[in-house]
């Protein structure tokens, strides 16, 4: 085409573009404002015609830019009908850069500058830059007022037409519905605290808000600032520019100007603003003197309003520096919170929007909150019918919205209510009623179905969609809402501004620059076309779209500036991939389903992760929004059960919407659920979302935010939700009229559990209306009204209710605390839940008083009343300001009431007429439990009142007064009938309690008067009101003001009272004159047993016996269960004891004392404790215990004595022949034992240790205790002894000739202990163990040993002795006549080898008899005897043999001349070398007097071994001979066995150990054949077979004189055993067998059994570890020998009935001493005795299974073995009551030294018991119970109570001292 051809096609397309345009003027128009939202049409412009106004904004869209008049023309193409054949010459000339027409150039060319711009606003160039000349007052109000005219004209032409204005968010301009508006407290800065603090009480928040109500705030000065909170699509905008509209029509009359601004826009300005800039540069500038109108503002700010939208989009924090003058520039937030700290414009108001969230720290505390809610349902139909002007439509839609609950729940939105309507105006027509449920399902489906609506053919072009697409996603994901017309291709512009999808509105940059901004209609919006843009475009793979599939908290966070763009994205995605969206899906993305449907399954898997995770609230309705939006039902299901049990919702924000999703997931699920919403901002009519969840069981609420809507709305759903049983509505602002909602609601919901209505601030009449509904709920548990406004007269009408009702168990009611707890019968509950709920029953409370009519009876027929005469009531009125009248109508109301369990008044205005008539009433109010009445001005004048006003109660336990402590509380104990119940019920299965309940009351009474200021005048009169009612009453008069002459008086009064159980008397100003006064008490009070006086402390108690349950509850071990019943463990005998503690004892004192005690009956424990005793005092006493026949003992503890009293105490043997033990453990403490006078005489002991005694003292101790005839034992221990005093005790032993042995010990352990025996003693024994001796120490121990011919014995360990030294010794030791046997212990012994140590032993100077070394062990034996005798001719002949040229020749000579007499060698654990051997070899041959022969446990070389048979075989007269457990080859042992062929002698003979092959065994028979006075023979683990068997067997018919068979763990088995019953009869002496662990069954056991009958002298019998069985145990019951002392069968399969006929036929033997069953099943059948065993020593019952069934009878089987010392009991499964029986028979056990009782099932309490049988029982020395279940901590306090309780792993069970 030519240039003339194409200009003449321009001029045609003009000319044709001019006339289409003057058609439809209001469209260009429109456009003209989209596309230029700065430009304002002229006066001029309107007087145009119409084509010259067309060519005009023609010429102003061009003058724009090439991207403006580009996208316009493709809106003409579009929108417009626009021929085909000229479309496409217009798009192709003009819709591309270079096709401006010429026309519009040319007319730019001619247009004036001034006419360009003509209608902008105008700019204000450098607001105070300049000085400006001073005008006058008038001309500055002129300038003024002109500009406010301007603002409000602005305002006006902004919305006062009909077409969209800039920025205007309205799409269709029906009438405005204002959202839901409500007061929330004043809000804070949050960075100081999450959540807003309290605001003002009184606010109503369940009012809506009127929008004048926004601005009447309580701030008279300073900023009057207002927070709009609200969710996106709340129409907080919308709010926003309403408000500028109504300023515009006047009616926000009290503003003169009003600014908006959005932080949208002006985030786009970079640089510093002043105020005034930001007032007149991006606002509106005034036409003359800014800073005159500046000023005028400033003058007049109350009048200005500043409207600030989208807070939560600033996006620039200003700095921490604050500006404080206006010239000052700063950022727009900066200057934002100015204004609100009232530090610019002060006094102007400000309103703020923003969504939830983190606010900006720049809002004062005092600033005010609003909530926007949207629509709630009466504004959806009011929007309903506004927007559909057609009554058809108006009707269709209506219905479509009654019929749909989450048609509702969108529509709840104001913006998706919009896009509903939009929706249904386009679908109603077309479809059938109740059809918007499929067609409009969720929120995604909307935004589907308007697009479609919007396309002018269907679906837009999937480019366009496409594009716009991501336009969307780059601006979320780059913070951007608004664009420039840079940002948007021109096509795709024109495709959103033909849809409606895209606004736009001039944006200032900053003064001067300008320009135009597009964006979304709403930000909804465009995150749908974001999540259309992920899903659609190819560019987006899986992975990052799975990446946006998060969910976003709504948490107030910290660190979070404001709320994301991108928070309903997932939403949309979700929406997006549910199936439904598939064809939409693949008509933007030009796929097939496949590529759509692995896009959507992405987008499942991640919602299917995220319904898997632990989610807080906010995420966990984020995600029921998007499970809701796929329409999955299996992903509903999923989500729903992976729900927690308890659902928490805390501090953000809910909506009607938020609950509706959440109510559709739990839909889907089985179990029940919690739901707590706490400090939860919620919309007033959202519980009306959960009507009919039937998943729901506990809902509850607590915010100030709710009000009487909330109630109301609540109210509707509650009787659809038939699975709620918990109810809760805590700290709202609920009125009388929500309750009223309430109350009618709760009629309709029986199932209901529990109703909280706590912290409502309710009034009286609401609290009496709630409580009507009572009868009404037959399941209700619990009513909880605490925290509300209740008067005396409301609270007395409750307790009316709550006794009538036949339902309350209790009320509770305490300062804020008002309960009622119910439990009603199953029969009443049934019953009421058949009632209607329209059958009001009317309350007793209600009733007129004046009336004569009778209310229904609450009760109903014959069963309920009986049930309400059994049902118990507590009833708990405390700091109710009650008072007498009070009390007089509430006796009136129980007196016709149940049975009280709790009365509790305490806090109350009651004094002593009211406590006085309480008391009165109530044996007659049937109370079972308690009556507190503390606390309610009770006087000392009021006690005596109370006390008798109870005297005729026979059901009181306890009563305690304390006028100083307010106290005042009275335990009742239940009818007879009641306790014997409750003791049924308790008992448990074996009874353990007192043998003799009869002894003790059922209910002891308990009276405490504790600081009250009673005096001695009071007794009298308080004694006569006790008289009668005091028997077996625990009496406390403490902390009052008695005296000696109040105690003198209730001696004389006590008798009068009867017998008591304790009388308390502390604290009352006692002296030790009172003590005289009560001690004869003893003999008047025959239930005073325990006198504990304190004086220092002034702790006096009179008591009774206090059993170990006493104990318990006294305090002593606080841990322990109060109600274990077995814990009443009775002595077996009463004692009474006198505690006197912190007094001074004079002698004169003493003597009064003594002489008050003499009348005393008996047994008599006398403890006394002062901080000194003199020696005068100490004789004092102890010269008048002889006159104390009834002492049984005697403790002086704390005391200090002086170190002449262990003198005076070893005279007390001599001076009270009935003392049995002195014990004085220091200089401080001391314990005299005494005998009965009945009891015949015994050993005595005494312990004097830690009391410094030195040489001096010791000697005539022990000359003092000497004399004393019946001592045993003296323990001198830890009394610092030296070791010459230790060497000069050896001087002792001839002045103490009954001493029988010493041991000293001066390590750390620091013994001391001395033995004694009744007739002197021919031979004494020494243990020196760790006295450090040196080589000066030596002679003189020598000297001293051979002064003391009576010391037989001395051992010496670990005292420093070395080689050298003990061969001085034994050189300097010499003795006229006798044996003297020495032991040395140390550590040189192991070390020094045989041959040195032998050449020790020839240095001695008598004959050396006995010879014995163990290296391992450390120790050296040697027997001596005096004088040294030798023999000549056996010398002479064996030293014909030896080369006296040698050292070893001469160490031979000198051995066998001191050794010529020996009679025993013994070498145990040693390393022969040959050169030892060697000598042993000439030794041995020397031996003509050698009996016996050892070398066990050693190594020797076969050459040493060769040696030593050869000089073995010379010792023809060799009785006994051992080489068990020596590490010899069979060879080695064949050589040996050599040994025995001519050793016809031989009594003793032990192998074991030793591998005895068939060789060696040929040897050892040959040899038995020969040892016919063999006694003794040993071949345990020798590994003999079976053929071998049969040869020894067979040998030992020849042994007749044997009387002792061990072969122990050799595999017999029954051939062999069989073998052996054959021999047995062969030996008649037979006294010991051990066949252990041989594996011979019950064929062996039998045969065994029935031969060992014919061993009529068998005394030991050893069969365990073989699978015997019950057959044997029969057997060997039949044939038991009489003389049978040791019997062990463990582990030998034994049950039940073998154990029981063999303990039958044990029991009655008379030399039994052990018995071992242990690793038996026994269970319950443990040994039965009825005759007992006598000498039974010891028991072994470890791991038998023995359980607490058979406690009982094994205890009294043990109790019949008096001689027992150990009882192994472990690895059983013993309980308490096991241990109860065992602690009962402790103190008849006065031999038992050890108890086993590790791993059992015995917990603190059964160890208390045990305790307590230990007290009885001072012979035993450990009890073991380590794994049993108690604490560690309980372990340690046991044992400090008791050390002789082993908790610890190890054994620590202390060794007894030698000789004990």
């Amino acid at each position: 085409m030519d240039l003339v051809s194409l200009q003449l096609g321009t001029e045609h397309l003009w000319s044709w573009l001019v006339r289409l345009l003057s058609k439809d003027p209001e469209w260009l128009n429109a456009k003209v404002k989209f596309f230029l939202p700065k430009m304002e049409l002229s006066s001029g412009d309107k007087a145009q015609d119409a084509t010259q106004g067309v060519i005009l904004q023609l010429r102003r869209l061009h003058a724009h830019g090439w991207a403006t008049w580009q996208a316009f023309i493709h809106c003409v193409c579009m929108e417009l009908d626009v021929p085909l054949d000229l479309e496409v010459p217009l798009l192709s000339t003009w819709g591309h850069r270079d096709g401006f027409p010429s026309q519009l150039e040319a007319g730019e060319e001619s247009q004036p500058a001034s006419q360009l711009h003509h209608g902008l606003k105008r700019p204000y160039q450098g607001c105070g830059s300049s000085p400006h000349p001073k005008q006058c007052k008038k001309q500055q109000l002129e300038l003024a007022r002109r500009y406010l005219q301007l603002l409000k004209t602005s305002a006006q032409e902004r919305y006062g037409s009909r077409i969209p204005g800039p920025g205007q968010p309205l799409a269709f301009h029906q009438a405005y519905i204002p959202p839901i508006l409500q007061w929330s407290r004043t809000t804070a800065p949050f960075n100081t605290q999450e959540g807003a603090t309290l605001g003002d009480p009184k606010a109503e928040d369940g009012t809506d808000v009127s929008i004048q109500d926004l601005f009447n705030t309580r701030a008279n000065k300073g900023p009057r600032v207002t927070v709009l909170l609200g969710k996106a699509g709340m129409g907080k905008t919308t709010l926003a520019h309403r408000l500028c509209q109504r300023w515009a029509d006047g009616q926000l009359d009290r503003f003169q100007a009003l600014f908006l601004f959005e932080f949208r826009q002006l985030n786009l300005i970079t640089h510093l603003l002043t105020l005034p800039q930001l007032l007149f540069d991006l606002y509106l500038s005034p036409e003359a003197g800014p800073d005159s109108v500046f000023q005028y503002l400033e003058e007049n700010a109350d009048g200005v309003l500043l409207i600030f939208d989208g807070l939560d989009q600033a996006l620039h924090p200003h700095s921490s520096r604050e500006k404080e003058g206006p010239e000052d520039p700063s950022p727009a937030l900066a200057l934002f919170s100015g204004l609100c700290r009232g530090t610019l414009l002060p006094g102007c108001w400000v309103l703020a929007t923003s969504r939830p969230g983190k606010l900006p720290n720049c809002l004062p505390t005092e600033a005010a909150t609003v909530h926007m809610w949207g629509f709630d349902r009466p504004r959806v139909e009011e929007y309903m019918v506004r927007f559909f002007t057609d009554q058809l439509r108006q009707e269709a839609a209506l219905a479509e919205l009654r019929k749909n609950r989450h048609l509702q729940s969108m529509c709840a939105v104001p913006a998706l209510c919009q896009v509903t309507c939009l929706c249904l105006h386009h679908l109603l027509p077309c479809s059938s009623p109740g059809q918007s449920a499929s067609l409009l399902p969720t929120v995604t489906q909307n935004y589907v179905q308007m697009v479609s609506i919007l396309g002018p053919r269907g679906y837009p072009p999937p480019e366009s969609l496409l594009d716009l697409s991501e336009v969307a996603l780059r601006g979320l994901e780059t913070g951007k809402v608004i664009f420039s017309v840079g940002d948007i291709r021109p096509s795709t512009m024109a495709f959103g501004a033909a849809l409606g999808l895209l606004t736009s509105f001039c944006v200032c940059t900053g003064p001067g620059h300008q320009g135009t901004g597009y964006a979304f209609t709403h930000l909804s919006l465009q995150e749908f076309f974001a999540a259309l843009y992920l899903m659609a475009s190819p560019k987006v793979d899986k992975n990052a779209l799975a990446g946006h599939v998060a969910l976003n908290s709504r948490w107030v966070l910290r660190t979070k500036a404001r709320p994301g763009l991108l928070d309903h994205l997932p939403s949309f995605l979700a929406g997006l991939a549910s199936y439904a969206c598939r064809p939409f899906l693949s008509h933007v993305a030009r796929r097939d389903g496949t590529w759509v449907g692995a896009k959507q399954a992405t987008v499942m898997q991640a919602l299917r992760k995220l319904a898997t995770r632990r989610l807080t609230g906010p995420k966990v309705v984020a995600l029921c929004h998007c499970v809701g939006e796929t329409q999955e039902p299996e992903l509903a299901s999923l989500v729903a059960q992976s729900l927690p049990c308890h659902l928490s919702f805390h501090n953000f924000p809910l909506t009607f919407a938020d609950l509706a999703a959440l109510t559709n997931i739990l839909g889907h699920r089985n179990a029940p659920i919690h739901l707590d919403f706490e400090g939860c901002p919620l919309e007033p009519h959202c519980p009306e979302a959960l009507a009919g969840c039937k998943q729901v069981e506990n809902l509850s609420f607590k915010s100030r935010k709710c009000g009487d809507a909330f109630a109301e709305a609540l109210s509707r759903s509650l009787p659809t939700m038939r699975s709620l049983k918990k109810l809760g509505l805590a700290g709202s602002k609920i009125t009388a009229r929500g309750i009223s909602h309430l109350v009618q609601a709760l009629r309709l919901c029986p199932q209901l559990e529990e109703v909280s209505f706590q912290d409502n601030q309710l009034k009286d009449w609401a609290v009496l209306n709630i409580v009507e509904v009572l009868p009404c709920l037959p399941r209700l548990q619990k009513l909880d009204l605490s925290r509300n406004n209740v008067s005396v007269s409301t609270l007395l009408c409750l307790t009316k209710v709550a006794v009538a009702c036949p339902t309350v168990r209790t009320l509770q009611v305490r300062e804020g605390d008002l309960i009622f707890l119910l439990s009603p019968p199953a029969e009443t509950a049934a019953e009421l839940r058949g009632q209607s709920a329209s059958d009001t029953v009317i309350p007793s409370w209600k009733r007129d008083h004046g009336s004569s009519d009778r209310a229904p009876d609450l009760q109903g027929n014959a069963s309920q009343r009986k049930e309400a005469q059994s049902r118990s009531l507590t009833l708990r009125l405390q700091q109710c300001q009650l008072r007498v009248h009070d009390v007089q109508e509430l006796i009136a109301q129980l007196q016709e009431g149940p049975r009280l369990d709790d009365v509790d008044l305490s806090g109350n205005q009651l004094d002593d007429e009211g406590c006085r008539l309480m008391a009165e009433a109530a044996s007659q109010l049937h109370i079972t439990r308690n009556l507190d009445l503390s606390d309610n001005g009770l006087s000392v004048d009021g006690v005596h009142c109370v006390l008798s006003a109870v005297s005729t109660c026979q059901a009181l336990a306890d009563l305690h007064i304390s006028v100083l402590h307010k106290t005042a509380v009275f335990v009742f104990a239940p009818e007879q009938e009641q306790l014997k119940e409750i003791q049924k019920r308790a008992a448990p299965r074996v009874s353990l309690t007192c043998r003799t309940p009869s002894e003790r009351p059922l209910c002891p009474t308990r009276i405490r008067l504790t600081h009250c200021g009673l005096q001695a005048k009071h007794l009298e009169q308080l004694c006569r009101a006790l008289r009668g009612r005091c028997c077996h009453t625990h009496l406390d008069f403490s902390g009052n003001a008695l005296g000696d002459e109040g105690a003198a008086q209730l001696a004389q009064l006590l008798p009068g009272l009867g017998p008591l159980q304790s009388l308390d008397l502390s604290e009352n100003s006692l002296s030790l004159d009172a003590v005289f006064m009560l001690t004869p008490c003893f003999s008047t009070l025959q239930w005073l047993l325990h006198l504990d006086i304190s004086l220092e402390s002034q702790h006096v108690v009179l008591r009774g016996d206090r059993t170990g349950r006493d104990q318990l509850a006294g305090g002593s071990l606080p841990e322990f269960p109060a109600g274990a019943q077995f814990l009443a463990f009775r002595q077996p005998r009463v004692r009474r004891s006198l505690c006197l503690r912190q007094c001074q004892l004079d002698p004169l004192s003493l003597t009064h004392l003594c002489e008050t005690l003499e009348k005393c009956p008996g047994p008599l424990e006398v403890k006394l404790s002062c901080e000194v005793l003199s020696d005068q005092s100490l004789e004092t006493l102890l010269h008048h215990l002889p006159q104390l026949p009834q002492l049984s003992l005697l403790q002086l503890s704390k005391t200090s004595l002086s170190p002449k009293s262990p003198l005076l105490l070893a005279d007390l043997f001599s001076l009270c022949p009935r003392v049995q033990k002195v014990d004085l453990r220091s200089l401080y403490h001391v314990t005299l034992h005494f005998r009965s006078s009945k009891e015949r005489e015994g050993e005595c002991c005494g312990r004097f240790t830690g009391c410094s005694l030195s040489q001096e003292h010791v000697e005539p101790l022990c000359w003092l205790l000497s004399k004393c005839e019946d001592l045993n034992q003296l323990d001198l221990s830890h009394n610092n002894i030296s070791l010459e005093s230790a060497l000069g005790l050896v001087k002792t032993f001839p002045s103490c000739p009954r001493i029988r042995e010493a041991s000293v010990n001066l390590g750390s352990e620091q013994s001391f202990w001395i033995h004694f025996s009744r007739q002197e003693e021919a031979g004494k024994t020494l243990r020196l163990s760790q006295c450090s001796f040196g080589p000066e120490h030596v002679p003189i121990l020598a000297t001293n040993l051979n002064q003391a011919l009576q010391l037989t014995a001395l051992t010496i360990t670990q005292c420093c002795l070395d080689l050298e030294q003990l061969t001085l010794l034994l050189s300097l030791l010499r003795w006229p006549v006798g044996l003297f046997s020495l032991r040395v212990d140390e550590p040189w012994v192991g070390k020094a080898g045989v041959l040195a140590l032998l050449e020790v032993c020839t240095q001695a100077s008598g004959n050396v008899t006995e010879i014995s070394i163990s290296e391992i062990q450390q120790q050296l034996c040697l027997q001596l005897e005096f004088p040294r005798q030798g023999n000549p001719e056996a010398v002479a002949l064996r030293l014909s043999h030896c080369d006296l040229g040698t050292h070893h020749s001469l160490l031979s000579w000198q051995l066998m001349e001191t050794c010529a007499r020996l009679r025993q060698l013994s070498l145990s654990q040693v390393n022969l070398c040959n050169t030892s051997s060697l000598l042993l070899q000439s030794l041995l041959e020397s031996l003509s007097e050698l009996k016996t022969f050892r070398l066990t446990s050693s190594h020797v070389s076969s050459e040493g071994l060769a040696h030593l048979t050869s000089g073995l075989s010379h010792c023809h007269h060799l009785e006994g001979l051992d080489l068990s457990n020596n590490q010899f080859g069979e060879e080695d042992t064949e050589v040996l066995m050599g040994v025995l062929e001519g050793m016809c002698r031989l009594k003793r003979l032990d192998l074991s150990h030793l591998p005895l092959g068939s060789s060696a065994l040929a040897m050892l028979t040959q040899g038995l054949s020969h040892m016919t006075l063999l006694q003794s023979l040993r071949l345990s683990r020798n590994g003999i077979r079976d053929v071998g068997w049969y040869q020894l067997f067979k040998a030992l018919r020849a042994a007749s004189s044997l009387k002792e068979l061990g072969l122990s763990h050799n595999q017999i088995r029954d051939i062999g055993a069989q073998h052996l019953a054959a021999v047995l009869p062969w030996l008649p002496e037979l006294r010991k067998i051990d066949l252990s662990g041989n594996g011979i069954g019950p064929a062996g056991g039998v045969r065994l059994a029935e031969s060992l009958a014919l061993c009529k002298h068998l005394e030991e019998l050893m069969l365990g570890y073989n699978v015997l069985g019950n057959s044997t145990a029969l057997e060997l019951a039949q044939r038991l020998p009489q003389h049978l002392r040791v019997l062990h069968l463990p582990s030998s399969g034994l049950h039940q009935e073998g154990v029981l006929i063999l303990s039958r036929a044990l029991d009655g033997l008379p030399y039994v001493e052990e018995i071992n069953l242990a690793e038996n099943c026994l269970a319950r059948e443990v040994p039965h005795f009825h005759q007992g065993l006598p000498l039974l020593r010891q028991i072994d019952l470890v791991s038998c299974e023995i359980d607490n069934h058979a406690a009982k009878p094994l205890a009294a089987s043990l109790a019949l073995c008096p001689a027992l010392e150990e009882i192994l009991l472990s690895w059983n499964l013993l309980g308490d009551e096991a241990a109860a029986e065992l602690a009962q028979v402790l103190p008849q056990m006065s031999r038992l030294k050890r108890m086993d009782l590790e791993k059992n099932q015995i917990t603190a309490c059964g160890a208390w018991l045990l305790v307590e049988g230990l007290a009885q029982g001072s012979g035993i020395q450990v009890i073991r119970l380590w794994n049993n279940p108690i604490s560690p901590d309980m372990a340690q306090r046991l044992q400090s109570q008791e050390p002789r309780l082993d908790f610890a792993f190890f054994d620590k069970q202390p060794q007894p001292p030698r000789g004990s």
